[in-house]
């Protein structure tokens, strides 16, 4: 996997200010337990109101480049995929914003410290960081597990409908039938342990709207697991 190249004191990304203030103040010791036990850990308002102008600005004009899905996927059980989605490779080569921010030494320091891990820079292109956008009523991303052990997910807009549409949903593998349900606003951000937790998107409702970027990372100490779900989604 890639390390970061350049240095932790220097800014993410041109025009993308994360809240640092906030992110600096969680206590490392209870957040690594927190991650360790549960799989998620919660970071609201992570970005600015100036990053997430800055990030909606880049997602404007990504989407012309997005790609319609509507399939089930096979290596996952056969889940529901009804989403648009933009690959890594293609954000690499169109949004500088984006890629700089995946890559800031300042980001990946920060989320390490609070999970507890060394995290590295995912090694596949395609997967390494995405858009994942359902706005169509009963878009879904159905249930999964990743291929790299940390996601770290921002939300660039969110449903606020009162039925809660477009929850995040995870499962424990060691207590069947045990699932959490979360709601996230445009802004929010969370870190999953996405290789170990299965977890899907509640479908949305007429006239919601969910974008994400969703960041993979590795870690020193966690092998990753190869599926062909990354490929068949964002290729």
């Amino acid at each position: 996997m890639t390390p970061p190249t350049t240095s932790a004191d220097e800014p993410p990304a041109p025009g993308v200010r994360l809240a640092y203030e906030s992110l600096d103040a969680m206590d490392a010791s209870s957040t690594v337990a927190l991650f360790e036990h549960a799989g998620y850990l919660p970071l609201s308002g992570f970005l600015t109101p100036e990053a997430l102008a800055a990030l909606r600005d880049e997602l404007a004009r990504l989407l012309d480049r997005a790609r319609r899905r509507d399939f089930d996927m096979e290596c996952m059980g056969g889940t529901p995929r009804h989403m648009t989605t933009l690959g890594g490779i293609e954000i690499s080569q169109t949004a500088p914003t984006i890629t700089e921010l995946y890559r800031s030494p300042a980001l990946v320091d920060r989320l390490g410290r609070l999970v507890g891990l060394e995290l590295e820079l995912a090694d596949d292109p395609v997967e390494r960081h995405v858009l994942n956008r359902l706005h169509r009523a009963g878009d879904t991303h159905g249930l999964h597990t990743d291929d790299y052990p940390l996601a770290l997910v921002i939300f660039l807009e969110s449903p606020t409908c009162e039925e809660g549409c477009g929850h995040l949903e995870f499962f424990d593998a060691c207590k069947a039938g045990h699932a959490s349900l979360l709601t996230h606003r445009a802004g929010d951000a969370y870190l999953l342990r996405a290789d170990k937790f299965p977890h899907r998107v509640r479908p949305i409702h007429e006239g919601c709207v969910r974008t994400v970027l969703n960041f993979a990372y590795g870690a020193a100490s966690i092998p990753v697991t190869r599926t062909p779900s990354a490929s068949i989604l964002y290729s």
